[in-house]
């Protein structure tokens, strides 16, 4: 009797440790797949677009054994024509690239200024967006040179595929976004829009309508088949230039065949544990650089946003940053023609300093302290934040500069012409032949070793982009608010009168603070700031496309 209970209570314990094995087995096996990620998460790969259309686009290139470069230049491919009003094949972009590896690359294919841009084109700058379209501001368009370059770099799939979604939605149709509707209803007298959005009885197309583009397909499909080249030296450049002479543009067939692309490394900016990598002057993000420098200072935590007085204090000493932010943005200029010396001086450690104790807790000043001056504020960008399954991270921002660009449209290619000269005016120097101009644009990556975590991060909306992002990583890395919360929360922008503008929603106490320190408020119109960003903590990926642009992410 006493062997047998010796038995089953050996069995048992036999049995409980097989249990306990099976337990252990599966808890390693489902943290190996990453099924311990939140909901709304991603386990391997995600895209995070402007629109759900063009973040499923990229995504299935990914599935397609893709990487996130080409992912991203089909992504961008598609939200040229989903949202024209922001990008496409006639303006320039920004790439910031992680290889799978760690090591970051930067390709700029921003415009440049044509050999023969008018001598006097800055005395034509107006803060009037209708009095600066047109022909005379198309600087020469980089955004395919850009993507032959990178998808040389870092391209899997061949080149004709990553084109192919975007042809067939251009050739067959696809339905109105909202966005795009809300778009034309605002610009619908203008030229461009009547010949791009109106149904067979001349009246303007709006939500849910069947929108076409079909001579942009051909062009398109002729770029697909015989590369880069044929937009630069081949027949549609010679369409192209013929559409923009009759225009009285002064691009000519020797600019497109000699437009550029830099290929340079990217500045390095530590903030705490991570490693800030952004492309340097003339983009933008030096400036959103500088002002987390700032911040970062101040030793922000959850504390600085619980009592009225500490958040009023918080976000006082983060508007006297963005002024003096704007008070830089003279200095990013491009540094083949212009000194580095004070944009680099502008992410130094030291000069944050230096700023920090010009801020002043208990008061503010005039434009004159910041060295604030005119800002052209320019709306036509989008952005694009990728991780693939192989660890590549894509930041990228392209832009034909303002709504529709200059207003033109190559009736020969149906592209989209930029209106980027009209950056100079922010700077009043002599323009030079083959310079690029200043720019908001900021797509950067921030990596932490630590904790092993990597932000792939941008924006869109002019000098919006900076206010944007730099409030979104403030909340995302020092408030430890989520990355949905920290970019849907609502911003304070300030314009180029030293006034602030805040954002619908935002904290009302703050607003009445402020104001008791000095600072002016002016009622914005409208906010035009949009942050998409993935982010990947251990396993797990989160992706967020900004509701303001009624984009969604999509991943796998």
């Amino acid at each position: 009797m006493a062997r047998r209970r010796e038995r089953v209570c050996a069995c048992m314990s036999l049995l409980i440790l097989i249990v306990v094995f099976i337990i252990i087995i599966v808890a390693c096996s489902s943290r190996l797949v990453g099924q311990d990620c939140e909901g709304g998460s991603f386990k391997k790969a995600a895209v995070a677009a402007d629109s759900e259309t063009c973040s499923q686009v990229g995504r299935d290139v990914l599935q397609e054994g893709g990487t996130a470069v080409d992912g991203a230049v089909a992504a961008l491919i598609c939200t040229s024509v989903i949202n024209p009003q922001s990008m496409g094949i006639g303006g320039g972009v920004i790439f910031t690239v992680m290889e799978t590896n760690g090591k970051v690359k930067i390709i700029n294919a921003r415009e440049t200024a044509p050999k023969l841009v008018k001598a006097n084109l800055l005395s034509e700058c107006s803060t009037n967006v209708q009095q600066v379209s047109g022909s005379q501001w198309i600087g020469v368009p980089g955004e395919i040179r850009g993507y032959e370059r990178v998808h040389r770099l870092y391209g899997r799939l061949p080149w004709s595929r990553l084109f192919q979604p975007t042809i067939r939605l251009a050739r067959e149709g696809f339905k109105m976004p909202n966005m795009l509707s809300r778009v034309i209803s605002y610009f619908s007298q203008t030229p461009l829009l009547k010949q791009l959005f109106v149904d067979a009885e001349g009246k303007m197309l709006k939500e849910g309508d069947i929108v076409k583009f079909e001579k942009l397909a051909d062009t398109l499909e002729k770029i697909a088949e015989r590369g880069a080249n044929e937009f630069y030296t081949g027949e549609t450049a010679r369409d192209l230039i013929s559409d923009i002479e009759e225009a009285g543009g002064s691009l000519t067939l020797e600019d497109l065949r000699s437009a550029q692309v830099s290929e340079v490394e990217p500045w390095k900016v530590s903030l705490g544990d991570y490693t800030m990598y952004i492309p340097p002057p003339p983009s933008g993000a030096p400036l959103v650089s500088f002002i987390l420098n700032v911040m970062e200072g101040y030793n922000l935590n959850p504390a600085s946003l619980q009592k009225k007085e500490e958040r009023v204090l918080t976000y006082h000493r983060c508007v006297e940053a963005f002024k003096f932010a704007k008070g830089r943005k003279k200095f990013m200029t491009d540094p083949r023609f212009n000194t580095e010396k004070e944009a680099s001086a502008t992410v130094q450690k030291e000069f944050a300093e230096q700023i920090r104790k010009k801020i002043t807790d208990n008061s503010t000043y005039d434009g004159q302290y910041y060295s604030i001056g005119s800002d052209e504020e320019t709306h036509g960008t989008t952005h694009l934040s990728i991780l693939d399954e192989d660890g590549m991270a894509v930041s990228v921002t392209s832009s034909i500069n303002y709504m529709f660009g200059c207003g033109d449209l190559s009736k020969k290619t149906g592209i989209i012409l930029n209106s980027q000269l009209t950056d100079f005016c922010k700077i009043a120097k002599p323009v030079q032949a083959g310079e690029r101009p200043p720019s908001s644009m900021a797509p950067m990556i921030l990596r932490s070793i630590v904790t092993n975590h990597t932000v792939v991060i941008g924006g869109a909306g002019g000098s919006w982009m900076t206010t944007a992002m730099t409030m979104a990583l403030m909340n995302y890395l020092w408030f430890e608010k989520s990355l949905s919360t920290s970019i849907a929360a609502p911003v304070v922008h300030v314009d180029s009168e030293n006034a602030l503008q805040f954002e619908e929603k935002f904290d009302a106490d703050v607003i009445k603070g402020l104001k008791g320190l000095g600072h002016t408020v002016k009622e914005a119109k409208a906010f035009y700031n949009v942050v998409n960003a993935v982010s990947k903590r251990g396993e797990c990926l989160e992706a967020v496309s900004d509701a303001r642009k009624m984009g969604k992410p999509a991943g796998y």
